[in-house]
């Protein structure tokens, strides 16, 4: 089968970077095509296509030799399995070699170099990926993408349990490519190949887990796909606790309400995170990055502390977590607020960095120094203690209210330490 349509407006490949690379491979025996996501974006009209991955029938070799001669920049990236990254004006393409399965084992499969654009489409893992379009701007088909594309279907190409055993990180990119692209309930052969192949998911190493975790996140509709996930028992070997279904959807629904941009991290934490214990169970289970792992922890900590503060109180708590630390426990409050307290409040709340900024701690270890504490643990806990008092006090910056909160902490200090 191979069905074929053309495209609305084909101008991306007629100039620029990607009819250059297309020029390139085209012609002399040898032809070439963007595949995959950049096709998909183009047919559900999502512009622009994003990254443009091409495929050619020249081998690596020729990829090279043909780059060179034109003054291309070639990088053999993945040059065993056929893919060399072309640069043209900055801009990277992947250029694979068409291919077909040898041998499958598991993620593992042995290709074999081919030319036959079914073949190479017929690896791919979902129909609406499995497209391609020439320079021309025909769109061929082999696996019933458009079909797919044009009812919002996210389908496996072919036997879905076979397609998830040679690489279970396909569970979750159905779920993720059916967020971004899908529309109503996932496909039930899909989906129930995903549950029968569940025990797979422990075979992943968590840097892939968190990679498709975070895309999952932030997709359109990562609400519906996370409670399938839910549903179908996905979700505890990844994250190895309960997922917080509806603290999810409002959490969603909060930073819609905001205008905010979605937050990964944000969006797992209340999906997954109660309690700092929890956070960094996940952290570990996802290897998050270390800037990820405190943000993760920050939200954690005590967030129910954080509702029905007073302005005076939440000054506080934004000076010292800072802004986007304030801001993301409060929104896990909020999102896991019951409905008895309004929206009005919490906007109240999560609006307050656009109203207030915090002022900087006037009081210097000079000012104590010049007051007779000598530098060391005793300075740094007088200066604590000024702090607090000055944070208590709601920040006052005139010289007169700094003086006696100096000396107050000093006197307070003294006392306390008999000294």
């Amino acid at each position: 089968m191979n069905k074929t349509r053309a495209l609305d407006d084909a101008s991306w490949l007629k100039s620029g970077p990607t009819a250059r690379v297309l020029e390139l491979l085209d012609g002399n025996g040898e032809e070439a095509r963007v595949v995959g996501g950049a096709v998909r974006n183009v047919l559900l009209k999502l512009a622009p296509p994003g990254d443009v991955d091409i495929a050619t029938t020249a081998l690596p070799a020729e990829v090279i030799r043909r780059a060179k001669a034109a003054g291309i920049k070639s990088v053999p990236t993945g040059i065993e399995h056929g893919t060399v990254t072309l640069v043209v004006n900055g801009r990277p393409f992947e250029v694979t070699t068409l291919r077909e399965d040898a041998e499958t084992y598991g993620r593992k499969a042995r290709v074999a170099f081919g030319r036959d654009w079914a073949r190479d489409a017929e690896r791919r893992d979902f129909t609406i990926n499995g497209l391609s379009v020439g320079a021309d701007g025909i769109v061929h088909d082999h696996v019933g993408g458009l079909d797919d594309i044009a009812t919002r279907r996210v389908r496996f190409i072919g036997d879905p349990k076979a397609r998830i055993t040679e690489d279970y990180l396909r569970i979750l990119r159905f779920f993720r490519i059916h967020a971004a692209y899908g529309a109503g309930e996932p496909d039930r052969a899909g989906y129930l190949a995903c549950i029968s192949g569940r025990a797979g998911l422990a075979t992943l190493s968590a840097e892939r887990l968190r990679m498709e975790m975070l895309k999952l996140m932030v997709a359109q509709g990562a609400a519906g796909a996370i409670v399938a996930m839910t549903d179908g028992g996905l979700l505890l070997s990844i994250l190895g606790g309960i997922a917080y279904t509806g603290p999810f959807a409002k959490m969603i629904a909060v930073e819609r309400l905001l205008g905010l941009e979605p937050g990964p991290i944000r969006r797992l934490g209340a999906l997954a995170v109660a309690v700092t214990e929890d956070a960094r169970r996940v952290a570990s289970r996802l290897r998050l990055t270390n800037a990820e792992t405190r943000a993760l922890d920050s939200m954690g900590h005590r967030w129910w502390r954080l509702a029905g503060m007073d302005e005076a109180t939440a000054r506080r708590r934004l000076y010292r977590l800072g802004e986007a630390g304030y801001r993301d426990r409060l929104l896990l409050a909020w999102a896991r607020a019951g409905d008895e307290t309004g929206p009005a409040p919490w906007r109240e709340l999560a609006t307050l960095p656009e109203r207030w900024s915090a002022p900087k701690f006037p009081l210097k270890a000079a000012d104590f120094i010049a007051r007779g504490i000598a530098e060391g643990p005793a300075l740094g806990q007088v200066l604590a203690l000024a702090e607090d008092a000055w944070l208590a006090a709601e920040f006052p910056l005139d010289q007169s209210a700094l003086k006696a909160i100096a000396d107050q902490t000093l006197t307070r200090f003294r006392r306390d330490h008999r000294l």
